[in-house]
């Protein structure tokens, strides 16, 4: 991902329509099996500038932050986050069995070969732990955004649920989010190729004004219906696999 990035989710991510409304939903289908003050050991795979960690994550135990970049980690302290590694997902130091929940945000599609990290956040679970995830949607969605922030994979549902079995995980949930917006997004990259875009800066970028509230609600509004029953689209895809026995 370009450097500059992190800086601009750093500054965003506490504002911005989507990171409120994906941390609505995403708490929704979290506390679909855990609740505040579970007391659980989290690793958050692919933390970034860390606000996962202080809006939410940390109300349910303790966490460890890991980030490839030295830079998202920079961030991540400022944010007085003081567990954290730097280590890739493609190759991360910590014993097995380890972990109650491991969360990976938007962070798969950075991976080598992403079976293969789905097999080792696995190994790093406790017996019964369960893995979070939550990833783009639609490889014909790909734009300037892709680009900006490197996106490697988008991925369908149905993908996400293959590889998980794959990988010794039961699928407890996998859903699409971002459904309600869908049509405009569909829009919006239509008419990106329609005037042939050039620049590669983040959707972070885009200034939404007055606007930012109101996509907000929308978002937020998906949460009850994620949290229970599987959307058939969107721009999102939300996984919960529950480590299978072996």
């Amino acid at each position: 991902m370009k450097i500059e990035e992190y800086e601009i989710m750093y500054n965003v991510e506490e504002s911005h329509w989507w990171y409120l409304g994906m941390q609505k939903i995403t708490i929704a289908v979290l506390e679909r099996w855990y609740q505040p003050g579970s007391g659980l050991r989290i690793l958050d795979a692919g933390c970034g500038t860390g606000a996962h960690i202080t809006s939410y994550l940390a109300n349910y135990g303790e966490v460890i932050g890991m980030d490839a970049s030295q830079v998202a980690l920079h961030y991540s302290k400022k944010r007085q986050i003081k567990t954290l590694l730097q280590a890739s997902i493609d190759d991360f130091p910590l014993c097995s069995g380890t972990f109650d929940l491991v969360t990976s945000f938007d962070v798969l599609y950075y991976a080598r070969n992403d079976f293969e990290t789905l097999l080792e956040f696995k190994r790093v679970l406790k017996k019964d732990g369960r893995l979070l995830l939550r990833l783009p949607a639609y490889k014909w969605l790909k734009g300037s955004h892709d680009k900006a922030v490197d996106i490697k994979r988008r991925y369908t549902a149905r993908q996400v649920s293959s590889l998980l079995e794959q990988a010794g995980f039961v699928v407890e949930h996998c859903s699409y989010a971002n459904t309600f917006l869908f049509p405009f997004a569909i829009l919006k990259r239509m008419l990106d190729r329609l005037i042939n875009r050039k620049d590669v800066s983040s959707d972070l970028t885009t200034d939404f004004g007055s606007l930012n509230q109101l996509l907000k609600h929308i978002l937020m509004l998906e949460s009850g219906l994620v949290k229970k029953q599987r959307l058939p689209y969107g721009l999102t895809v939300v996984a919960v696999g529950k480590k299978a026995q072996e």
